[in-house]
């Protein structure tokens, strides 16, 4: 129960997360919600790191740490970009393969992959073309294509991302897991932009950015609760957080999609969850 209930608590987390940073990022733009979004995750880690104190580690083990934390950071970038130009439901499916990309990255570097495996990453690439096949129309007039790009290059930062977090995340607590990515955040964009003064914010895009940066570190708290019981059945029921990110954006803000597009969400949300079936 608890894996299901922090697996679900944990898309429910990141798709407000990504409903909240789309407007948000119409607003003000993509590296300012970025950099709030890293202030205020920052900022409520603050305290709980200070309990924690640093963790002693080995110098490999945060190097792994400092490159998961700039690949997260790039990543979110991309998703805003790519949230600010096309659709809510487009963007978080293509940027929740980040699992099947973290597969790949450890093929790569020689863990064997089965048939079986070859063939959902298959089926779950076919989704992501699918997605991004037909335009996108509405108040933002451009290719649903533009969008997916951003996503697709989201996917593959937070795929090795994970790979990298993965490696040495039984050598400290878990959350420090995701504070490097928010030290290298408030550090490389949030001081850059208020030097150069372009650290933007409205009041409208407030509550949105504070929102995201909130659900973002709950959310990752979320599931690393439900993964202590089931990593599987964490896993399966975080990764929803797209379909769940594109049902909301559907209610709430008219997003319709096309019948190549909705088809190549649900082949990736099926995707997801029988690879990481497979692995778990």
């Amino acid at each position: 129960m608890i894996a299901i209930l922090g697996g679900l608590g944990a898309a429910f987390c990141w798709a407000a997360a990504t409903l909240s940073a789309s407007r948000a990022s119409r607003m003000i733009g993509a590296a300012p919600v970025l950099a709030w979004v890293m202030i205020v995750g920052f900022v409520g880690l603050a305290p709980v790191v200070a309990f924690t104190g640093v963790p002693s580690a080995s110098g490999a083990t945060w190097v792994w740490l400092s490159a998961a934390g700039a690949a997260n950071v790039l990543g979110l970038l991309l998703v805003y970009r790519g949230l600010r130009v096309g659709k809510v439901g487009i963007v978080a499916a293509i940027a929740s393969t980040e699992g099947a990309i973290t597969a790949v990255i450890a093929a790569i570097a020689g863990e064997p992959l089965t048939a079986a495996t070859m063939a959902v990453l298959a089926v779950i690439a076919g989704g992501v073309f699918l997605a991004a096949l037909a335009p996108d129309h509405g108040p933002v007039n451009v290719h649903a294509g533009r969008a997916a790009l951003y996503a697709s290059g989201a996917a593959m930062l937070f795929g090795f991302g994970l790979y990298a977090a993965g490696r040495v995340s039984s050598d400290v607590p878990a959350v420090w897991v995701v504070v490097p990515p928010r030290v290298i955040g408030v550090l490389a964009v949030a001081l850059p932009l208020a030097l150069r003064r372009r650290l933007h914010l409205t009041w409208r895009a407030a509550p949105l950015v504070a929102l995201a940066g909130t659900c973002e570190i709950v959310g990752f708290i979320s599931f690393t609760f439900g993964a202590r019981h089931s990593i599987a059945i964490a896993a399966v029921l975080s990764s929803q957080f797209a379909a769940l990110s594109a049902a909301a954006a559907y209610v709430l803000f008219r997003e319709k999609l096309a019948r190549f597009q909705l088809a190549g969400i649900a082949a990736i949300a099926v995707g997801i969850t029988v690879l990481t079936a497979l692995r778990g």
